[in-house]
């Protein structure tokens, strides 16, 4: 036991310590460049890779958001970590946004054998929050299916009450109007927003009204729920699904941790390989857990990954 406490305690130390990426840019559209983070490359070596997609409710974030404890413990493990932008809502449109994850995924696996050096077929895909569900989408929206899956506080549905009405846990906060709201995003495309931004505040409103389905897809969940079909991805579980690491806080007030036990009750209805990490009284982030703790999870999920792209 000590043993392994000092461990986690030197990988949570490690996960603090920067490392400098190599950037490439996978995609431009609308006259945005999409770029991508490459860490742990080796051309002395075919290592296998991760693509890690951050959150940020498809509206904030960027590709320089990696989970860190889960990051250094891949790069410990001998992973190529690959950390990509994606074009950002209200702006961009749901559709489009999956549409870019699929063609990373698809820029990995064909420029990345030369480019980083790694092995296509032990590929596996992780994600946070918004990254969790992209993550979870990659399960059945790309070619071919990655080998693992880690959903760190992921979602599989889009259009149930816990996005589609008011929220009210943000119902207690300050009202942010829709003035304000619109102000802090605007027209131009984007996949990696300016330093200061206040993008965050756009996000409180649609979950104060019970809008971002509507705000990011451009689809009315309550008129148009067919549409939702093929981007939620508990309606598109099946034996095909990958194996997948479903990791949640049951404190998570921003996306519930019934998300998660909804989608692990589905893939065990369907025999999928899947594991359900329930960390007891952690919030969205995993916050109020100790590093070391936080550390263990990770070296758990690195595990889980390793077991599936050995």
């Amino acid at each position: 036991m000590r043993v392994a406490a000092a461990a986690a305690a030197s990988l949570a130390a490690r996960a603090q310590q920067p490392v400098t990426p190599a950037t490439y840019t996978y995609k431009t559209a609308a006259g945005c460049d999409i770029k991508a983070d490459v860490y742990g490359a080796d051309t002395a070596v075919r290592k296998p890779v991760v693509i890690f997609i951050h959150g940020g409710a498809l509206i904030v974030g960027s590709r320089k958001g990696v989970t860190r404890p889960f990051h250094a413990a891949l790069l410990n493990g001998g992973y190529v970590v690959v950390s990509i932008d994606y074009r950002l809502a209200p702006e961009t449109k749901l559709a489009a946004i999956i549409e870019d994850v699929r063609d990373a995924h698809r820029w990995v696996r064909k420029s990345g054998t030369k480019l980083f050096h790694i092995d296509p077929d032990r590929l596996a895909v992780a994600g946070g929050s918004a990254g969790g569900y992209l993550t979870q989408m990659t399960g059945f929206c790309v070619s071919p299916r990655p080998r693992a899956l880690v959903s760190y506080y992921g979602y599989g549905d889009i259009t149930s009450a816990w996005y589609s009405r008011p929220d009210p846990f943000y119902s207690k906060q300050p009202h942010v109007p829709r003035e304000e709201a619109t102000q802090v995003v605007g027209a131009q495309v984007i996949s990696e927003p300016p330093d200061k931004n206040q993008r965050g505040r756009f996000y409180l409103y649609t979950r104060q009204q019970g809008l971002w389905p509507k705000e990011v897809a451009a689809h009315d969940p309550d008129t148009e729920d067919k549409w939702f079909d093929r981007y939620c991805p508990l309606r598109n579980v099946s034996a095909k699904y990958p194996p997948i690491m479903l990791i949640h806080g049951t404190a998570d007030t921003d996306v519930p941790y019934e998300e998660s036990k909804k989608m692990d009750e589905k893939l065990t209805q369907k025999g999928v390989t899947h594991e359900l990490v329930t960390v007891q009284d952690a919030g969205h982030g995993l916050s109020g857990v100790k590093p070391e703790d936080t550390a263990r999870i990770a070296e758990r999920a690195v595990e889980f990954i390793k077991t599936h792209t050995s």
